[in-house]
């Protein structure tokens, strides 16, 4: 799962642009409902939005100097055998909203900017939309630039695809709920690039689709649908890239 458009510095102009540079230059579960209107993104939509995400991830490996290559692309592992949630097709149809389905069965890619989960910034766990198995915490999600939800690591429900460390470093690997078997995005091995960020610490980045996730905050507020948008949800503010973020200035360090 990358892109914004703020007018910062060069680094930016390879997360924030999904439009132009790069992309000129290569070519949400269990039981509610969907009173605030359709939540399904059509196929073709979230097609161009993977091949936009792995364009751009074409991008910052060129920016840090690596051998470019094509999108990863899954391993063709069932999503079904292995898993301990196991459904029909049918039954997750029923189950999951249109864009949780294409998503989390279908191994699709929303659009960037399209999660209300990109701004959330509050403490808590985010759980997969399918089966409720938690995937992330709030202190390695970080804010990227990409328009997708970008954490630092997983927890030990994330299931990383095996893959070849070239491939790996690369180009990334596929995301799942070690649970149900949902998708749920790629690990790209690009952290270090986001300073002042978790990543910087683990050196990987998780580009997540936030319409695989629900959060659920710390202090037992109400659950958080990920496959909601932000101006369906009220709110349309774009976040700065945690990277960017001006040096924190304390009292001590003005004595």
């Amino acid at each position: 799962a990358f892109a914004p458009s703020y007018k910062s510095t060069h680094v930016d102009s390879y997360l924030c642009s999904h439009n132009d540079g790069i992309s000129s230059a290569l070519s949400n579960s269990l039981n509610h409902d969907d009173t605030n209107g359709p939540r399904s993104v059509s196929l073709v939509e979230q097609n161009d939005s993977h091949t936009r995400r792995k364009i751009l991830t074409f991008g910052m490996t060129l920016a840090t100097g690596a051998i470019p290559s094509a999108a990863n692309a899954a391993n063709g592992k069932s999503r079904t055998d292995g898993y301990n949630v196991k459904r029909t097709e049918r039954e997750w149809s029923y189950i999951l909203s249109g864009a949780q389905f294409n998503i989390l069965r279908q191994g699709g890619t929303e659009r960037p900017n399209t999660s209300i989960l990109e701004g959330e910034d509050r403490s808590g766990v985010f759980n997969c939309a399918g089966c409720n198995n938690p995937l992330f915490e709030s202190t390695q999600k970080f804010h990227s630039g990409t328009g997708w939800p970008s954490f630092a690591d997983g927890l030990i429900g994330v299931e990383t695809e095996n893959v070849n460390p070239i491939q790996a470093g690369l180009l990334g690997a596929e995301l799942r709920c070690k649970n149900c078997g949902g998708h749920l995005g790629d690990v790209f091995q690009d952290g270090k690039l986001f300073v002042n960020t978790p990543a910087f610490a683990t050196g990987k980045r998780c580009c997540i689709d936030g319409g695989a996730l629900v959060f659920k905050p710390a202090d037992g507020g109400e659950d958080v649908f990920g496959d909601v948008s932000p101006k369906r949800a009220g709110g349309n503010e774009k976040k700065m890239p945690s990277f960017l973020d001006p040096p924190q200035i304390t009292a001590k360090d003005r004595s």
